[in-house]
């Protein structure tokens, strides 16, 4: 992949209209993610309108529920021609197992390339003191993510969401081709806001993530379009794994 095509960019925004401006805004940006916000408000019908526009699509919903849901969410899921999908790697194995089973099987019976289902190990809004003290977690959260990729590694993905603060780790522990998709990505020059656990884009290709989920240093940015090719230039100089 070339380095734009490694920037997801996500809609943060609450309608279907909002977001085709913003994707029409910034033509260059190929990868977009959809979130529970606005999947909720606008439905399937934008994932349709953004393939229009051939754009690839994470749609992160992170479902987490019992197995037999989270196979039939996966397979509606499957059916709207998204690249990328969440579900959370805390649902357990069997929860993995089926859901990636039928995403993939739902995809194919109506001709479509089936989405990568990735595992979230953990938000990257919890820091090591909620953790632990609200969440009662007797693992720091380097060796939570890491059982959490491990697990998610064991139930057959091929890929996790995880800070890129834990993506040199992951490296070490999982197959090279195992994709790592990292939020909590802020350049020197943006606010990290509410995001705990954070790196530069170019510290976190350097650390081994594959794809980058940037959103309001770009979104939010006077000029959207520059920041974006700023963002790209900046990580240009970064190590591919």
């Amino acid at each position: 992949m070339t380095v734009d095509q490694r920037i997801i960019v996500p809609l943060d925004v609450s309608s279907a209209s909002a977001a085709l401006d913003l994707v029409d805004a910034i033509p260059e940006v190929s990868f977009w993610k959809v979130g529970l916000e606005l999947f909720v408000s606008s439905g399937p019908g934008l994932i349709q309108e953004l393939k229009a526009r051939q754009k690839r699509i994470f749609l992160d919903l992170k479902f987490h529920d019992i197995p037999n849901t989270m196979a039939g969410a996966c397979a509606a899921a499957g059916r709207y021609g998204v690249d990328l999908l969440t579900i959370h790697a805390a649902a357990g194995q069997e929860a993995m197992e089926v859901a990636q089973q039928a995403a993939i099987a739902s995809a194919e019976a109506v001709g479509l390339e089936p989405p990568l289902v990735l595992a979230v190990t953990l938000l990257t809004s919890i820091d090591p003191q909620t953790l632990a003290v609200e969440l009662k977690v007797p693992l720091d959260s380097n060796s939570y993510v890491l059982q959490m990729a491990l697990l998610a590694r064991d139930s057959g993905l091929r890929g996790v969401v995880c800070s890129p603060q834990e993506a040199s780790q992951l490296r070490r522990f999982l197959p090279a081709d195992f994709i790592l998709v990292c939020p909590g990505v802020r350049p020197t020059w943006a606010d990290s806001q509410d995001q705990r656990r954070t790196m530069t884009p170019v510290q976190a290709l350097n650390a081994g993530a594959t794809c980058l989920v940037i959103g309001r240093p770009i979104t939010a940015a006077p000029d959207p379009a520059a920041a974006f090719a700023r963002i790209c230039e900046e990580c240009s100089t970064a190590i591919a794994p």
